[in-house]
């Protein structure tokens, strides 16, 4: 297997792939795109000119995008886990998977644009947060009794929702006005695929422009 990662250890969208790819037993070369070696990023820009990572690069073939990444690894690398069922199930799954990169991390990501680009009264800032919080109260009422996200079984919706809520909690707290919401990011947190990437990335918490809490 040569299979190589092009990521870095805070990036949310990273996570998102490295989750599967631990939970999988995956082998793979991951390639630390971090500023401290531009080199890694000249070759990421060389494979794919858009410089956004992760990119997977399977021998020839270089994939993009996280949700198209974690389906080509159930196809061409598969592990015990099944990231999208079929038929409705597999359905439900890939509604959350947007559901938790467009509605949590992309109105979250506003707040976090915010304090590294100031944007006069942060306008967009508070237009994200007031959407942010509209998607937490929807999760809080449809989030199903079951341990995670689409039912009994870890899926692709939870590989994208433990990074966008961990990060999305820290700017706008999930609190204990949404405890359904509150205990499913809790049950995220500790997945040992989650765990060992909130454990990688610790050392770049002083990366976080909103100030990173003490309490995860």
């Amino acid at each position: 297997m040569n299979l190589k990662l092009y990521a870095h250890p805070f990036s949310s969208y990273s996570w998102k792939v490295q989750i599967p790819l631990a939970a999988d037993g995956t082998d793979y070369t991951y390639l630390n795109v971090d500023p401290s070696d531009p080199g890694v990023m000249d070759e990421l820009r060389s494979l794919w000119p858009l410089g956004k990572f992760p990119v997977l690069v399977d021998g020839d073939t270089v994939i993009a995008e996280t949700s198209c990444i974690i389906e080509y690894l159930q196809v061409h690398h598969p592990g015990p886990n099944v990231w999208v069922p079929d038929g409705d199930l597999g359905l439900r799954v890939r509604f959350l998977d947007r559901f938790f990169d467009n509605h949590v991390q992309g109105n979250m990501q506003h707040s976090v644009n915010h304090a590294i680009w100031p944007d006069g009264e942060g306008k967009a800032a508070a237009r994200g947060t007031e959407a942010l919080r509209i998607a937490y109260d929807w999760l809080e009422a449809n989030l199903p009794d079951s341990e995670w996200a689409a039912g009994e079984t870890f899926t692709l919706a939870d590989c994208s929702a433990a990074p966008a809520l961990f990060y999305a909690d820290w700017v706008d707290e999930i609190g204990d006005a949404r405890p359904r919401l509150k205990a499913y990011r809790a049950r995220l947190l500790a997945h040992p695929a989650v765990s060992q990437s909130v454990e990688q990335a610790r050392p770049y918490r002083p990366y976080f422009p909103l100030g990173a809490p003490a309490r995860d």
